[in-house]
């Protein structure tokens, strides 16, 4: 069976190299301002977190939409209350480095930079481009890589979201102090999708983590479900993209739990 996820990471390998050679870590390192934890900062005040993702392409569907651009989105979630906003910048999602720096300029809320990344060089490269966050993925990183690269990423005032698939995943991220764990309803070699991959999670993770459910979500009763069983948050691509109304859609998932905060509060 074809496996797209150990496709990506040994393309990136090289991508990675090509990069280095370009522009050296100590260039980088020197140009950093360092960041301080906006993501985070936001997560603790919330009931309930959208991450709404920009995205145009999936390597197994295809383009997704044409109707909007990366910058056009960012803008749609930014004023329909995403608390933060997922900016590819690997090509086989049409991401770019460019693309996230557009972003970066006209949007105020924070930015998590979505990318494999497989060499500490990335997690300064983000920095760089202006990210508040980035994504780890456990499966693709041995147990100490994944704490060391969550402590780099800390070192410059960013955010992780860890990213599990199975119980074997979300052990690695637990033996970590990451705040932030994302579970992937996504299947890593074939990218089909179902909810039912958080629910049968859940009962392993450690709920005094953010718990933030990836991909898969389609309807706003996929969104209540999640919110149902356990789940801090939702990361949300293409149910967004390909909705009838993205600002509609975006407000919807936005506003998850924040009614029964409301009752709560007058009760």
């Amino acid at each position: 069976m074809r496996d797209i996820l150990a496709e990506i990471v040994e393309e990136k390998r090289d991508t990675v190299e090509a990069a280095k050679r370009e522009q050296p870590l100590y260039d980088i390192k020197r140009k950093i301002v360092y960041s301080s934890f906006r993501g985070s900062k936001r997560m603790r005040n919330e009931p309930w977190i959208l991450i709404a993702e920009c995205k145009l392409q999936s390597p197994v569907k295809g383009r997704l939409t044409k109707r909007y651009s990366v910058l056009e989105l960012a803008h749609t979630y930014e004023d329909n209350g995403a608390l933060m906003l997922s900016v590819h910048t690997d090509p086989h999602f049409l991401g770019s480095n460019e693309d996230f720096c557009a972003v970066r300029r006209e949007i105020e809320i924070p930015l998590l930079r979505k990318d494999f990344i497989i060499d500490e060089y990335q997690i300064y490269e983000s920095r760089l481009l202006g990210a508040d966050a980035v994504l780890l993925i456990a499966r693709i990183l041995e147990r100490e890589e994944l704490k060391r690269f969550l402590y780099t990423t800390w070192s410059l005032g960013m955010d992780a979201l860890i990213e599990v698939h199975d119980r074997d995943d979300m052990e690695k991220a637990l033996a970590t102090p990451a705040e932030i764990i994302g579970i992937n309803n996504r299947n890593l070699a074939t990218f089909k999708t179902s909810i039912k991959q958080t629910i049968e999670l859940l009962p392993y993770a450690d709920r005094n983590r953010k718990l933030i459910s990836e991909s898969g979500v389609f309807t706003e009763e996929d969104a209540k479900r999640l919110y149902t069983a356990g789940c801090d948050g939702v990361l949300v691509g293409e149910g967004l993209v390909r909705s009838a109304d993205v600002s509609a859609f975006t407000r919807a998932l936005a506003g998850i739990g924040r009614n029964d905060k409301s009752a709560q509060a007058t009760a």
